[in-house]
């Protein structure tokens, strides 16, 4: 079973940063557009921000200026950099990727989610 290897989360005052790793093999992480969501209890899993295999980003509207997502191809690395965190970023953040096995196959890889709290 491939799985993705999510660290960087942690306690973060209001203000504060924390950048997020995800670590895959280097078969899926070659063909794969990788995505970093997130889930506060009780509330959906939703997108926050993705990177295409050929680097193009997308973000949602709420992290735009705050959050940086980029990858290191040569160690099958994405980041996900947070800055001015608030409280509502709180949430279990958890890493995808999703590889075409084939036109209109989708097959996504997960991580096991590292946790982000933003308080005082």
């Amino acid at each position: 079973q491939v799985q993705l290897v999510e660290s960087g989360g942690g306690l973060v005052q209001p203000g504060g940063s924390l950048r997020l790793s995800c670590k895959g093999p280097g078969s899926i992480f070659s063909f794969a557009a990788v995505g970093w969501y997130r889930q506060a209890p009780g509330k959906q899993r939703d997108l926050v921000a993705a990177i295409t295999k050929g680097g193009i980003t997308s973000y949602v509207d709420s992290v735009k200026g705050r959050f940086i997502i980029s990858k290191d191809n040569a160690i099958n690395t994405v980041y996900l950099q947070m800055n001015s965190l608030l409280p509502e970023d709180t949430a279990a953040y958890f890493c995808n990727a999703r590889v075409m096995i084939a036109p209109g196959e989708p097959r996504d890889y997960w991580g096991q989610g590292t946790q982000v709290t933003v308080s005082s």
